[in-house]
């Protein structure tokens, strides 16, 4: 399977996965996150897993279970580290975390690995079960650059008992942190079924299947159900659009399961748009990856208009589908749009409506820049540099000693 990205990045790329996995192929390799599937970490770790196995790495993924009062900490712990808000972490809450935690090491079998990538706060605490011999990573996938000071203190107690941690962005790294830390950007996999080529007759049918007519201005979000995804904030900006076009906006997402919010953001949205006919919300299953790869290829414009964002792949995809994206100008998504080359950048829900009219009053740059879309991820955000750069650290971190 692996020989099948040689189209997309070239066989120089693919020969040096082999060569780096011959270095590491002996060490077994854990990932621990807190979902199989729903948001862009389960996403990633379903592709870049068996891609690590198929160079012949052991490797597994394994998750941690929870109650809903445990999903509503670690929910609550993720809002206040991508916003410094003042809302106090409970004692109880924290106690009810560490007891979550010490059930997941009894059923999470971590000594037999080498090395652990844990991935973003739900599951951070596993690492007092650290064994001797054994290197931790923890993987951050969310923006800490302006976290709330008493939750980054709860998280930094676990951070520094790591050996390394990765970051989407330097910005992200913040003050306290005693140990290595390496910049690692996420990617998209151009063989996942969301990412694949589809007939225009295929999207034709399901966005008429979803009731979107195919021959009208179609404006498109794809994102969770998540107050900072901002669904509300790209509603505003579409009717500022409506006034000047005739067009439709769909918000189509999923729900995960460790995002107990998300089903409340959900119903806001269909109760704040019943009388809206040309706008569409919907609420998809996690594998809906076929109909989420049609929306973003039948819109003309896709939006990200976060408040926070650790990376928001998302705006990846919809630029391999040579999409200029609207987004805002809020972590990973300014590292991914290259301002009036692949998209914009945008600060307000205004300037949000104003480049979208640019583009509905100027086809033209909706070719232009959705060319150069693509060419920018190929050459950045593929799951193939992803995994090289995994294997680069996995090496140096296991053949280095470092002084705590």
């Amino acid at each position: 399977m692996i020989k099948k990205y040689i189209p997309f990045v070239g066989e120089e790329s693919i020969n040096e996965l082999f060569i780096l996995a011959e270095k590491v192929k002996n060490l077994r390799i854990l990932h621990v996150n807190s979902t199989y599937e729903g948001g862009g970490v389960a996403e990633i770790l379903s592709r870049l897993v068996p891609l690590m196995k198929e160079l012949e790495i052991k490797t597994d993924w394994k998750v941690i279970k929870g109650d809903e009062k445990f999903f509503y900490f670690t929910k609550k712990l993720h809002n206040l580290l991508h916003l410094s808000l003042s809302i106090p972490i409970e004692s109880e809450e924290v106690v009810h975390y560490l007891k979550t935690i010490y059930e997941n090491l009894n059923r999470i079998n971590t000594e037999n690995y080498d090395i652990i990538f844990v991935h973003d706060p739900q599951p951070i605490g596993l690492v007092i079960k650290k064994q001797p011999g054994q290197k931790w990573i923890w993987r951050c996938h969310i923006d800490t650059s302006t976290p709330n000071p008493q939750a980054w203190d709860f998280l930094k107690n676990f951070i520094n008992a790591y050996d390394a941690c990765i970051f989407h962005m330097p910005e992200f790294v913040y003050q306290g942190i005693k140990i290595p830390t390496y910049i690692v950007p996420p990617s998209i996999d151009p063989l996942h079924p969301k990412n694949v080529e589809l007939s225009k007759e295929e999207i034709r049918n399901i966005l008429i299947k979803f009731g979107v007519n195919p021959e009208k201005p179609i404006i498109t979000q794809v994102s969770r159900f998540d107050r900072l995804k901002d669904p509300f904030g790209v509603i505003s900006a579409y009717k500022l659009v409506k006034k000047k076009y005739d067009c439709q906006l769909v918000l189509v997402g999923s729900f995960a399961s460790d995002d107990p919010e998300g089903e409340n953001v959900y119903k806001e949205l269909l109760n704040l748009t019943a009388d809206e006919k040309d706008i569409f919300i919907l609420g998809l299953p996690p594998d809906s990856h076929k109909e989420i790869n049609a929306f973003q290829r039948g819109s003309t414009v896709v939006v990200q208009k976060s408040l926070k964002e650790g990376f928001g792949l998302v705006v990846s995809e919809a630029m391999w589908k040579e999409k200029p994206v609207v987004g805002s100008n809020v972590g990973g998504i300014k590292r991914q749009i290259v301002h009036g080359v692949t998209g914009y950048l945008v600060n307000s829900v205004e300037g949000t409506a104003m480049r979208i009219k640019q583009l509905l009053a100027n086809r033209e740059f909706i070719t232009i820049m959705g060319t150069y879309a693509k060419e920018r991820v190929r050459h950045r955000f593929l799951i193939i540099r992803h995994l090289r750069d995994y294997l680069l650290l996995i090496h140096k971190i296991f053949n280095q000693s470092y002084k705590k």
